[in-house]
Parts: structure tokens; C-alpha cells; sequence
């Protein structure tokens, strides 16, 4: 009798688990994972939902901060304070120009790390990724002793060369990424069949690596626009928008601060969805 009741309790230690089990205990993972993940989207977008609602508020004093009551005077004046005005024409102009001239350096460096290979190859990753990793305190304060060792005047040509500074490697490291799946015969079957370099280059490799290219400039666009603390070091008495939007919080916050907060939300959206689009009717035709 003892033997068969072993032989029974092994069994049944051996047997898989009943599938009704299976699929609840899965279930209730499901669920913790979605709950956790909704809470950490919460969690991300709960700051944004909120500058987009206090675009609507009207506040009494100098400060959004409470909500008052839902009106859309705000929206019908968005450009009511020409400082605030200023300020951000003035980043959307330095993110452009810094941005198409990181694009293209960054771009070079990707392709120049992907294809080639020469001593002091890994030196240049380093240094790439240095930017990524050092805190902008760091580097804004390194910039500027840079900047007065040459006896430069701060200003919009020093915030200009210390955005291109850190861009060029967010650029390059997403441009290499998209590189490294080159197929790099296409160009030797295009040199094969006549083409030059210069020809090669343009209507072969750089129409394939075209969507790297892209996502890199939106991120750079979007860093260089939000950056405050290396422009806060090199920017002297000019002002942009994130430097606007510090010294306001002292003074005043008006609600058209989230007015064009908003907007430039709704535009950065708005291309995204575009891009979107457009790589998804290219993969389909």
C-alpha cells in the first residue's frame, strides 16, 4: 500500500497543471502587466495633458496655475506677449539651422564609422557617445570657458555651435544604426554601371538611409528646442524659450505659455503621423 501511494503522489507530481490554471494564472499576469503599464503611460503623459488643458484656463493673476474656468480667449490671442513671442522664434530658428548642419555632419560620421575602418576607429565611438552620457551641466560650463578662452561674446552664434555640439551625436548614432543594414553591393552594382561617386551616393544610398535621416532630425529639432541647461550656460543675454519659460515662473505664467506649448505639440504630431504615413504608403507601392 505505501508503495502504490507513492507511486500515486509521483504521478501526480509529475503531471502538468490543469489548463483551466494555466490560463488564469496567465491571465492575472496579463492583467498586473497591463495595470503597470498603464500606470507608467499615466504616469509619462499626465504633465502633457496638462499643459494642454490650462491652455483653456482662465486665471485670474499672473499665474496658470489654477484652474478658474474653461474659455478659449487664450487661443484667439496666442501671440499677446511679443516677448514670449520672440523667444520662441528665436529657438525654432537655432533648432532649424543647428539641426540641418548637425544633419548633414552626423550623417557623414555614421556613414564614414559604418563603411570605413581606420586606427583610432574606436577613439571616435568614444568621443561620440560622451555627449550622450555626460550631464549637460558638464558640458554647458565646459563650452563656456571654451567659448570665453576665445574671448566670444555669448550669444546666438555661441548657443548655435553649442547645439550642434551635442546634436551631431544623437545624429550620428541614429544614422549609423540605420546604415549598418545597408546593403552596401547596391552601390558596387551602381559604380559597376557607370555611375560616379557623387551619383551613387545620391540617388542610391541616400534615398535608402532617407528615414534614419528623418527620425534623426525630429529628435535633434525636438532636443535642441527643449534644451535649457547648456543653453542657460552659452546663451549670455539672449533668450529662448525654455529660458523665457524659467524666468517667467519668477514674475509671471501666462497662459499662452501652454498656447504654444500645445501647438508645437500639435505640429511635431502632426508630422509624425505624415511621416508615418508616407513610409507606409512607400512600403506598400
Amino acid at each position: 500500500m505505501t508503495t502504490q501511494a507513492g507511486a500515486a503522489v509521483a504521478t501526480a507530481a509529475t503531471q502538468p497543471p490543469h489548463p483551466k490554471k494555466v490560463r488564469a494564472r496567465r491571465n492575472w499576469g496579463d492583467g498586473v502587466l497591463r495595470l503597470v503599464a498603464g500606470l507608467v503611460l499615466l504616469f509619462l503623459f499626465l504633465p502633457i495633458f496638462v499643459i494642454i488643458l490650462f491652455s483653456f484656463n482662465k486665471p485670474l493673476g499672473k499665474f496658470n496655475y489654477a484652474w478658474q474656468g474653461f474659455t478659449f480667449e487664450n487661443w484667439a490671442d496666442p501671440f499677446k506677449y511679443p516677448a514670449l513671442t520672440d523667444a520662441l522664434l528665436l529657438s525654432l530658428n537655432v533648432a532649424a539651422v543647428s539641426t540641418a548642419i548637425a544633419l548633414v555632419l552626423g550623417t557623414l560620421v555614421a556613414i564614414a564609422l559604418v563603411r570605413q575602418r581606420w586606427r583610432g576607429h574606436r577613439a571616435v565611438d568614444t568621443f561620440l557617445i560622451l555627449p550622450l552620457t555626460a550631464p549637460e551641466v558638464v558640458i554647458g560650463a565646459a563650452l563656456l570657458t571654451l567659448f570665453l578662452d576665445f574671448g566670444w561674446a555669448a550669444g546666438y552664434t555661441t548657443i548655435l555651435i553649442a547645439h550642434i555640439a551635442f546634436e551631431v551625436s544623437f545624429i550620428a548614432m541614429t544614422v549609423r544604426a540605420r546604415v549598418r543594414g545597408f546593403d552596401w553591393t547596391l552601390e558596387d552594382a551602381s559604380l559597376d554601371l557607370g555611375a560616379g561617386p557623387a551619383r551613387t551616393f545620391f540617388r542610391v544610398t541616400l534615398p535608402l538611409i532617407v528615414p534614419g535621416i528623418v527620425a534623426a532630425a525630429m529628435l535633434s529639432f525636438a532636443l535642441s528646442l527643449d534644451d535649457f541647461i547648456i543653453t542657460y550656460f552659452v546663451s549670455g543675454s539672449t533668450v529662448t524659450y525654455p529660458l523665457y519659460v524659467n524666468a517667467a515662473v519668477k514674475a509671471a505664467v501666462p497662459p499662452q505659455i501652454n498656447v504654444l506649448a500645445t501647438a508645437i505639440l500639435g505640429v511635431s504630431l502632426l508630422f509624425l503621423a505624415v511621416g508615418t504615413l508616407w513610409r507606409r504608403k512607400r512600403f506598400e507601392g
